[in-house]
């Protein structure tokens, strides 16, 4: 085959590949993301309402406790498998805000958990998040428990 004959081939075959994907829906994809996440932040900020007024939390305490919960809410909908739906139908819109990074820990964890504590939950809750998130997240619990000592 000749170069020309070759690049002639390459076109025909990529024009025949791209015949089967389906058409993207930018738009559409981009405003399920932007109505999920401002949801999601909606969620977060009446928590934040509530926790204000009927509560009595302000300042960091209040900052703290909202994020607690929004991480909590994610972890109970990963576990539940209504976040995987929710990120089916949002795309980025579901882990942008903090319960994405809630659902990107627990899922592994929760898929691996059939291959013990150590091997399966412990270590597979590493893949996706990261480990500098998670070190991070603990080593800030034990400077916490520390601080709370001295």
């Amino acid at each position: 085959m000749t170069g020309k004959n070759r690049q002639n081939y390459n076109k025909n075959y990529i024009a025949y590949v791209h015949s089967f994907d389906p058409p993207t829906q930018h738009f559409k994809n981009c405003f399920r993301a932007f109505l999920v996440g401002g949801l999601i932040c909606c969620v977060g900020q009446c928590i934040r309402e509530i926790l204000e007024k009927a509560v009595g939390l302000y300042g960091d305490e209040l900052s703290a406790a909202v994020s607690i919960l929004l991480i909590l809410f994610g972890t109970l909908l990963t576990g539940f498998g209504v976040y995987d739906r929710i990120g089916r139908y949002a795309g980025a819109g579901s882990i942008v805000p903090i319960t994405g990074f809630a659902n990107s820990v627990a899922s592994p964890a929760i898929e691996f958990k059939t291959e013990g504590l150590v091997y399966g939950l412990a270590a597979k809750m590493f893949i996706v998040a990261g480990p500098i998130i998670v070190y991070g997240v603990l080593a800030g619990a034990a400077v916490g428990i520390i601080y709370l000592f001295l």
